[in-house]
């Protein structure tokens, strides 16, 4: 695992704190909206299981990287995109989020589908694999930001999931994105979520062209590991 040096003028742990504890709340407040508002009623044990589990296991890991890995917390936290390609591909996938986490709570209110509860349940063991892997990957790959960047003292991860396929973390944001509509009973929410796919393959892409450029070895990385989410298939 690399080893990032002690800058003077990186953020506090307090500072990151209270930045995480902000973001907590209000994505909290933003999916809790977006489910029970076109629902029309409370009434919801799916999105309230969904919420439980996901922001549960949020508290758990983000509690894990303020006491231990607080640089990693404050990269997770970045948000703005220098690259302009990945700019419009954040745009997008931010429609494709919205209207899949609008449709649940319109199909609790007008019953469009019905998903049996053991598949809900399913869905969120599927939740919480991809969670734990995300967790792993974080702790393989400090330097895992959320926007994509080459900062000076990045090192290449190349253990853990990253000797498997060159992108874990979107392995494990797909399953979480993938089965967040089941999960909230709904199986009309999946079909836009589905477009996610085409958002994903054009990410890496460019990804993996930023990190070729800037990132040392990792041309021979790519040679080394040839998969980028399953192996076997790309």
């Amino acid at each position: 695992m690399a080893t990032d040096p002690a800058s003077t003028s990186a953020p506090s742990p307090h500072s990151i704190a209270r930045r995480a504890a902000l973001y907590y709340v209000a994505a909290l407040l933003l999916l809790g909206g977006m489910f029970f508002l076109p629902a029309g009623t409370l009434d919801y044990w799916q999105a309230w299981l969904y919420l439980a589990i996901l922001f549960g296991l949020m508290a758990v890991l983000g509690a894990y990287l303020i006491r231990y890995e607080p640089a990693v917390l404050e990269r997770r936290l970045r948000t703005r995109e220098t690259e302009m390609s990945q700019q419009r591909i954040i745009r997008y996938s931010l429609v494709l989020y919205l209207v899949a986490f609008l449709i649940p709570g319109l199909d609790r209110r007008f019953g469009w589908s019905t998903v049996p509860p053991a598949v809900v349940v399913a869905a969120e063991i599927i939740i919480v694999a991809g969670y734990l892997l995300f967790a792993r990957v974080l702790l393989a790959n400090r330097f895992a930001s959320r926007v994509i960047e080459v900062t000076p003292e990045q090192t290449l991860a190349t253990t853990g999931p990253y000797a498997v396929v060159r992108h874990p973390m979107y392995v494990a944001m797909l399953a979480i994105w993938l089965a967040s509509p089941i999960a909230l009973g709904s199986w009309w929410a999946f079909l836009p979520m589905l477009g996610i796919l085409p958002v994903i393959v054009l990410r890496i892409r460019n990804e993996e062209a930023v990190l070729a450029r800037d990132l040392a070895d990792y041309r021979d990385y790519m040679a080394g590991v040839r998969y980028r989410l399953l192996p076997g298939v790309w």
